[in-house]
């Protein structure tokens, strides 16, 4: 179960490393390795490998009015692997899609996580706040 939100830098190459809290649980889902694609909201999603078949599975049996949303997550996926020094390269093509250069957040969504240009995702945050609270969680108790 990944949770919890970390402020993280990428360096010149395009890697990250990952917290130890994500990294012990990527090794143990999916032996270090992982599955970044993209998400239309402007992210990267970043799936153990595990995870990542059981959502492949599910967007290859989307119907046929939904092939672009196939070619966004599957077209786009790449496979990457922690290094020994707890890293993971992100792609040029990946980083560019979600407007990643250097500082990122990174965050646990349960069986995945994501991964943001930590500018848009301050933005993204501050204007869903501003919205005030969707119906579905003005009935739940904090």
């Amino acid at each position: 179960m990944f949770q919890g939100a970390s402020a993280l830098n990428l360096d010149a190459k395009g890697r990250m490393s990952v917290p130890a809290k994500h990294r012990d649980a990527l090794l143990v889902q999916g032996e270090g390795r992982i599955t970044l694609t993209k998400h239309p909201d402007g992210c990267l999603l970043l799936f153990p490998r595990p995870e990542w078949e059981a959502f492949r599975a599910r967007v290859a049996q989307l119907p046929m009015d939904a092939h672009w949303w196939r070619r966004i997550f599957l077209g786009n996926a790449a496979e990457v692997d922690l290094d020994s020094a707890g890293r993971i390269l992100v792609s040029p093509e990946l980083r560019s899609a979600a407007g990643i250069e250097k500082e990122v957040m990174l965050l646990g969504m349960g069986s995945h996580l994501e991964l943001w240009d930590a500018a848009s995702y301050a933005a993204k945050e501050q204007a869903a706040i501003a919205q005030g609270m969707p119906e579905a969680l003005k009935q739940f108790n904090f």
